[in-house]
């Protein structure tokens, strides 16, 4: 990977960290993964930051679920749900494939460069 990917990902990477909507395994995917860049670790590290990343991302259709499920609903509250719900219909419609959290928005990013990330 060269020098201005790794920064592009360690960039992301820490605001992923930052992101209150990011989950502890993807957070810790992504401490591992920076702790690795630039060592002889580095290619390992981003095979399993990857394979994370793609499990963890939310699709817009998938937020749309969760936001008008019973789980979403205890999550964010009833009219909060109605409104995350709402808003992935319109940027769906906009669109999205995925959601639009500080999180997922940060996943997105790094996975559009997976491929200069895997060279």
């Amino acid at each position: 990977m060269n020098q201005e990917v790794r920064d592009f990902v360690v960039e992301k990477s820490k605001e992923l960290i930052a992101a209150p909507t990011c989950c502890g395994e993807l957070r810790e995917a992504a401490r591992a993964w920076l702790a690795a860049a630039g060592t002889e670790k580095e290619a390992a590290e981003t095979e399993k930051y990857l394979a994370e990343l793609e499990a963890d991302i939310v699709t817009v259709d998938g937020l749309i679920a969760f936001a008008e499920s019973e789980g979403g609903k205890k999550v964010f509250g009833e009219e909060k749900a109605k409104e995350v719900a709402a808003h992935a219909r319109e940027i769906k419609g906009q669109g999205a494939l995925y959601c639009d959290c500080p999180a997922c928005a940060a996943v997105e990013a790094i996975l559009a460069r997976k491929e200069q990330m895997t060279v």
